[in-house]
């Protein structure tokens, strides 16, 4: 668990770096150059592997990283930060459902954790009233929540399927190059904005591209494998809190303090539901049995033969 925690306290810096330093730079142009310097990084490990093993985490890679990257970033145009922040709190539950149907399983306490945390999180970020939002960008940040949910639970299956699977490390640089990919047609119509950058702004890309996303991506996907699916659905929504936390010491945000403690006690006893009751199995549900079935597939054709 210490890697998601460890990923969540970096990506709650990422927050305000990228509102007060990186605000005005188009969106696609960063992911793209994040995911190139991400998988620079990893490009030593690189080590031999069966092409069906490849092209499975540049596929998860497409879909976790790049997909979501654009879907995120293009969000910003229709909502304001606050209201995408409170969207991605729907992360757990995707993580929840779908890894009951990938395991062809019902634990309701592991949506009730998710459930929970969601409703933690809404509460730190809730400032009274319901405003009006865009469709459009509302539906953009849960594409983006379904990939990254989707995506980590896509890379479980690969190492607990596959017979002979890469290390983490070694696995990286596909994923890194697969989201690269799919940033890279948006992206490069956005690239000139780089000779314009100033001195902290190459800062902070370097620090997101490295650091938040290099290094985080890669604890979290390695601590993912490690937890159960209860557990790792609540941490997704760990970042909130903590990126409220940041807000207030660093970034000298104004913050409401009684629903960031109300909040984190909420999602503290969504960490603590996933433990208390053993799995039980679903048998009859028609999207389990669907979603079982693309999981055989998914296994057949990552085998490392």
């Amino acid at each position: 668990m210490w890697q998601l925690i460890l990923a969540s306290l970096i990506w709650s810096l990422s927050f305000g770096m990228i509102g007060n330093v990186l605000a005005d730079l188009p969106p696609a142009g960063l992911a793209m150059i994040r995911l190139a310097v991400a998988a620079a990084v990893f490009l030593p490990f690189v080590r031999p592997a069966s092409v069906r093993i490849h092209a499975a985490l540049v596929g998860i890679g497409a879909l976790q990283f790049g997909i979501m990257s654009l879907a995120y970033t293009g969000s910003f145009r229709y909502l304001k930060s606050h209201e995408v922040a409170l969207f991605t709190v729907m992360t757990p539950v995707y993580v929840a459902v779908i890894s009951d149907c990938f395991q062809r399983r019902f634990n309701a306490l592991n949506l009730g954790a998710a459930a929970v945390a969601v409703t933690g999180a809404g509460v730190v970020l809730w400032q009274g009233g319901a405003p009006e939002v865009s469709l459009v960008g509302f539906l953009l940040v849960e594409l983006s929540n379904l990939c990254f949910a989707l995506g980590q639970l896509l890379y479980r299956e690969l190492f607990a399927r596959a017979e002979r699977p890469l290390t983490d490390r070694q696995s990286f640089f596909w994923l890194y190059l697969g989201g690269f990919a799919a940033t890279l047609p948006l992206g490069l119509r956005d690239v000139g904005f780089v000779t314009a950058m100033t001195g902290p702004q190459w800062l902070a890309l370097a620090h997101l591209a490295v650091v938040a996303s290099g290094l985080s991506f890669f604890l979290w996907n390695s601590g993912a494998r490690k937890v159960s699916a209860g557990t790792l659905a609540v941490m997704n929504n760990l970042k909130i809190p903590l990126g409220v936390l940041a807000s207030l010491l660093i970034f000298r945000e104004r913050i409401n303090l009684g629903g960031l403690l109300a909040g984190l006690l909420l999602m503290a006893v969504a960490l603590w539901l996933p433990h208390l009751q053993k799995e039980r199995t679903c048998r009859s549900c028609f999207w389990c049995s669907a979603f079982n079935c693309g999981r055989r597939m998914f296994k057949r054709n990552t085998h490392d033969h």
